[in-house]
């Protein structure tokens, strides 16, 4: 099937329209962050950088770390991006897009994403490295695709459709077990929601009313059996659906600079991501 121009628009050297990379540029390990300035804290490790692409807030940076080939992209912030980035990083290893036809053998990457994220509980500590088992999302973007869920997924989405409320069913999903063994070993385990938004869908009340005043409580204390929900943030229901969908491998992992039952924030938050991102570079 060959695949329209409007549907993978290329730009004029061939690469993909909003990464604008090309397939050399993709290592079989993709480091992933949110902010484009915490692409240089992670390729300021390498042993040397051989590529450098700025396009919006897509920066790539390609290089190696103990011999060992990255590529690094930042993403922006929500699930809306996650889809663009894993869309064309996706095309760029398993479309051939000089044909414009899918490749007869897939290709699987291996993604971790290095986020920040608020805990939901008052015994996670700021400095916590989280490791996100499950991913809850509170966004939309699985109602455009066919998500499958196994029966545990499908019934906590249930469960917390029917106890928080929301006016949508949330969906579930979780993430690749052999990296969470990996990358975030002697992590914290955790369940992570993540939210369309950084203040109402986040229960962050400033001139605006909420509609859902009790959201973080019921998230807070949600729990079927032993899951309990840890933290919340912006992408990683997308990333884990999206892995699912696509056929690769994916992990986030987390670093806990707010804690939203204390209402405390991190006094030195970049040290906590600093700490963080050398812990998995050294273990991809």
């Amino acid at each position: 099937m060959k695949i329209s121009e409007t549907d993978l628009i290329l730009n004029s050297d061939g690469s993909v329209y909003h990464l604008n990379l090309l397939p050399k540029h993709i290592s079989e390990t993709i480091i992933a962050v949110g902010d484009p300035n915490r692409v240089y804290m992670v390729s300021k490790y390498f042993d040397e950088v051989e590529f450098e692409m700025n396009k919006r807030e897509f920066i790539t940076h390609v290089g190696k770390f103990n011999n060992k080939r990255i590529t690094v992209i930042s993403t922006g912030i929500g699930t809306d991006n996650i889809e663009i980035f894993f869309t064309e990083l996706d095309a760029l290893v398993n479309i051939d897009l000089k044909t414009r036809e899918p490749k007869a053998r897939k290709k699987k990457l291996k993604i971790i994403r290095i986020g920040t994220s608020g805990a939901l509980q008052e015994d996670i500590p700021l400095g916590t490295h989280l490791a996100s088992d499950y991913a809850i999302g509170l966004d939309n973007l699985m109602n455009f695709y066919d998500l499958p869920m196994d029966d545990f997924e499908a019934g906590i989405a249930h469960d917390l459709h029917r106890k928080t409320g929301l006016p949508f069913m949330p969906y579930v999903v979780r993430g690749t077990q052999s990296l969470r063994q990996q990358i975030g070993f002697d992590m914290m385990d955790g369940n992570t929601v993540t939210c369309p938004g950084f203040y109402a869908p986040q229960g962050r009340e400033l001139r605006l009313p909420l509609r859902f005043p009790k959201l973080l409580e019921d998230l807070n204390y949600y729990h079927k059996g032993d899951f309990w929900l840890s933290n919340f943030e912006m992408e990683t229901s997308a990333y884990y659906a999206m892995a699912r969908l696509l056929g690769h491998d994916v992990l986030s992992v987390n670093a806990i600079i707010a804690n939203r039952i204390k209402n405390k924030f991190a006094k030195k938050p970049d040290t906590i991501v600093e700490s963080l991102i050398k812990k998995v570079l050294e273990r991809v």
